[in-house]
């Protein structure tokens, strides 16, 4: 068995030429498998191939020559008798795993994200590594052994730099135009935080589209151009890049960017969990026990669902990803943005929810006749904490753990009315521009025990309820967080 590092160096292609080969159907793909002990390499996997793949690719080159076109190569490789088995099984040196390659297509190509025979990775719109396949690690970003916990030190475009083709700066300058092509509006200020040479001004924006199709040109090591077309799909949680050599046929990728909820769920359950700033809210429902009792069920479903409606296209517009809560509350997480201040966006999310929600319970006031006020009462916090997934086989849900959240859930707890209340750690990461554009405060008693607003200050918890009273048991764990009530955001 050969790996791909040693077909490459005895037939003298490229790896991009390698790769569109097993895209167009005339190698077979690699077996997968851990490297044997004495291997040189850090990888954690290695393709392997058969012995006879040298001589097929030979075989390639003649008949490419003789002007004979791609499609027509692999049938008469198949009449000269060089077919190749799919599904052959080959044992690698000291497997501890291998997985056998898949069996040729017989009818339309339905390819999945872990068939995609191109180099493929997805970025957050801080163009900050969120996932890869091994193509594009050994041929783009550098052959890395992991990617580091924190997705600050993500960056794509410094992996690039430090990859094979980051050589030549007008390789480098070709991938930052390229990622300021996919989103200048979303990306255009990370691009900016390493330097992009005054030449990329003016570069039009393609992310209007849900899939882009760019060109991009690169010298290889040895000086020859390699040209690719590169698809980008963009979804919520970043965009998913593919890089097509030229003369790969589409064979079935724009089918499979096109299932978008499918590709994103399968992106989203390989996605490691990372170490990351967030400002977390929780919300609920104010006396949900008592209004589920008094509704029939059918009305109390249809008030949640209608809760849930009105915030969505809130919680999107401040960019907001859904986390995962029990019951009938909601939890958000605002994560760092290349255009806009997460914290801000959760500071105005909360806002205007809770604007929204004062006109919902305005009309089942009326609709119900009754005189009970519903309120969202929220909790928001920021930390720096581990953010991963839970899945099943048709969900992913996001998750944060740590302090971060939990505490975000007893503000939640200790809020009433509607109110929002933060921590002041989260109003500490405000610039003091943003911060004046924000009024907050504690209320307080005077002498006379009449009740006083004091404007931009905190209190600890413990000295806003009574610890001992059985209703507040579960705030004990937060009586020396300080807080403050979130009265206004200006735009």
């Amino acid at each position: 068995m050969l790996t791909s590092v040693e077909i490459i160096k005895a037939s003298g292609i490229s790896r991009a030429t390698l790769n569109n080969y097993i895209a167009l159907g005339l190698l077979p793909r690699p077996i997968v498998s851990t490297p044997a002990s004495d291997a040189q390499t850090r990888a954690r996997q290695i393709g392997y191939f058969p012995e006879e793949t040298v001589a097929r690719i030979e075989r390639i080159r003649l008949l490419k020559k003789e002007g004979i076109p791609m499609s027509d190569i692999a049938r008469q490789l198949q009449l000269e008798g060089f077919e190749m088995s799919q599904s052959q099984t080959v044992e690698a040196p000291q497997s501890k795993a291998v997985l056998p390659a898949a069996a040729p297509e017989t009818g339309p190509l339905r390819l999945t994200i872990d068939q995609v025979p191109y180099s493929a990775y997805m970025v957050n719109y801080n163009l900050e590594l969120t996932w890869y396949n091994e193509e594009a690690r050994s041929l783009l970003l550098g052959s890395f052994d992991k990617l580091p916990a924190d997705t600050k030190e993500r960056g794509v475009l410094d992996y690039f730099a430090r990859g094979a083709y980051g050589g030549y700066l007008e390789n480098r300058e070709a991938f930052y135009r390229l990622h300021l092509q996919m989103g200048r509006e979303r990306v255009a200020a990370a691009l900016g935080n390493v330097g992009v040479t005054a030449a990329l001004a003016g570069v039009a924006s393609t992310s209007s589209s849900p899939i882009a199709e760019l060109p991009l040109g690169l010298r290889a090591t040895d000086g020859r151009e390699e040209y690719y077309r590169v698809y980008a799909s963009y979804f919520r949680e970043g965009i998913l890049v593919i890089y097509a050599h030229e003369n790969a046929g589409a064979h079935g990728l724009l089918g499979l960017l096109e299932r978008r909820d499918e590709v994103i769920r399968n992106l989203l359950k390989k996605r490691l969990p990372v170490l990351t700033d967030v400002a977390v809210m929780v919300a609920d429902l104010q006396n949900s026990v008592r209004i589920c009792s008094e509704l029939p069920p059918e009305e109390y479903f249809e008030l949640i669902n209608q809760i849930w409606a009105t915030m969505e296209p809130i919680f999107r517009r401040y960019y907001g990803t859904h986390g995962k809560h029990v019951g009938d509350g909601m939890v958000y997480y605002f994560f760092p943005q290349p255009d806009c201040n997460y914290i801000v966006n959760a500071l105005h999310c909360a806002q205007e929810m809770r604007e929204a929600m004062r006109k919902i319970s305005k009309e089942w006031q009326l609709r119900k006749n009754w005189l009970n006020e519903l309120f969202l009462n929220t909790g928001l916090n920021e930390g720096h904490e581990w953010l991963g997934v839970f899945h099943a086989e048709t969900k992913v849900e996001f998750t944060v753990l740590g302090d971060t959240i939990n505490h975000a859930a007893r503000l939640s707890d200790f809020a009433r009315h509607g109110a929002v209340w933060a921590t002041k750690n989260l109003l500490g990461k405000l610039s003091v521009d943003e911060r004046k554009r924000v009024r907050f405060g504690v209320k307080r008693q005077d002498r006379d025990g009449r009740e006083v607003f004091v404007n931009a200050s905190y209190s600890r918890v413990s000295e806003l309820i009574d610890l001992n009273s059985p209703r507040y048991e579960k705030l004990v764990d937060i009586a020396a967080l300080a807080i403050t009530e979130i009265v206004e955001v200006e735009g």
